[in-house]
């Protein structure tokens, strides 16, 4: 037996060259290096305007902690929590009322709803204030009568002009979660003996919560900010405050954008608050959840770093 050695060609244990690896080079988007030496500059432009205006930037910081602002900063928060409050409870109880099969319940809740929603915040405010020309006094029998000018104090009509018409945008926040869990819940967590008010607590309302929880946030924001509308019923708070400064001061604008740091701040807290809530009641709906803001900059890093290449 002979053995072709022509046709040899090398070792029997190389193995055959594959396919040249492929080299990938990263798109380069100009368009993004445009969009962001626009937006600088337009940043730069706008800052420089400000810092060469005639505004005294050294009258904020001497008055950023001042004991009167910081007064005012605690009764905002103080105001916002009372009136949100009042706003989601009153709204509950409306969703419920307008989500009855009762006609009458039903439509004094589409009434309500209608009402707030369709009058301004501040014409409330003023109304609740000078309901003392339709009202002389408040009887209660036994338990209060007092006149209506002494009833109604600058906080009672705060709280009763934001809380009120807050609770009219909860009800359809709330309504909204409601109709969003689907019928077979409630079918069936009535087939297991459970009464109605137990399904809303246990099976209705913590599923709803994922759907009510983001709207519920930008209305609490919201409100911390509507506050400042309560200076015309004479209730000092943070605007109210930084106003008279200002015209103690001689330094009028300048307390305006103090008001406006600190609501910023305000703003900022609950914008945190209410991304870890929202992160905490989307656990069961979705597989993985939503990154962190650490971990959105360390995104947006690594992508600034892609840029480069």
């Amino acid at each position: 037996m002979t053995v072709d050695t022509d046709k040899t060609t090398g070792p029997a244990d190389t193995p055959p060259a594959g396919p040249e690896a492929i080299k990938a080079i990263p798109v380069r988007h100009y368009g993004r290096y445009v969009s962001a030496l626009i937006a600088i500059a337009l940043f730069v432009a706008i800052i420089s305007a400000f810092a060469q205006g005639n505004i005294n930037w050294g009258a904020v910081p001497d008055y950023f902690f001042d004991d009167r602002i910081l007064t005012g900063v605690w009764k905002t928060l103080l105001l916002t929590v009372l009136s949100m409050l009042i706003g989601i409870v009153g709204g509950i109880l409306l969703a419920v009322m307008r989500l009855s099969k009762n006609p009458v319940t039903s439509t004094i809740a589409w009434f309500y709803i209608w009402f707030f929603r369709g009058t301004p915040v501040l014409v409330q405010l003023v109304v609740w204030f000078n309901l003392g020309l339709v009202f002389t006094y408040i009887n209660l029998g036994p338990i209060y009568k007092d006149y209506w000018s002494s009833f109604m104090t600058p906080l009672l009509t705060a709280l009763l002009g934001l809380g009120l018409n807050e609770a009219a945008y909860m009800a359809e926040i709330c309504r909204a979660g409601l109709l969003s869990v689907d019928e077979g819940q409630t079918e069936a967590s009535h087939a297991l003996g459970m009464s109605h008010s137990k399904t809303l607590r246990r099976i209705v309302i913590p599923q709803a919560m994922r759907v009510i929880v983001p709207p519920t946030g930008n209305e609490v924001i919201n409100m911390l900010k509507t506050t400042s509308l309560v200076s015309v019923v004479q209730f000092a708070e943070l605007f109210r405050y930084a106003q008279d400064i200002g015209q103690t001061s001689g330094a009028p604008v300048e307390m305006y954008f103090l008001a406006a740091a600190w609501y910023l701040i305000l703003t900022s807290i609950l914008s945190v608050g209410q991304y870890y809530i929202e992160r905490y009641y989307a656990r069961g709906s979705s597989r993985s959840l939503p990154a962190t803001p650490l971990q959105k900059i360390k995104a947006n890093l690594l992508s600034l770093g892609s840029w480069r290449r």
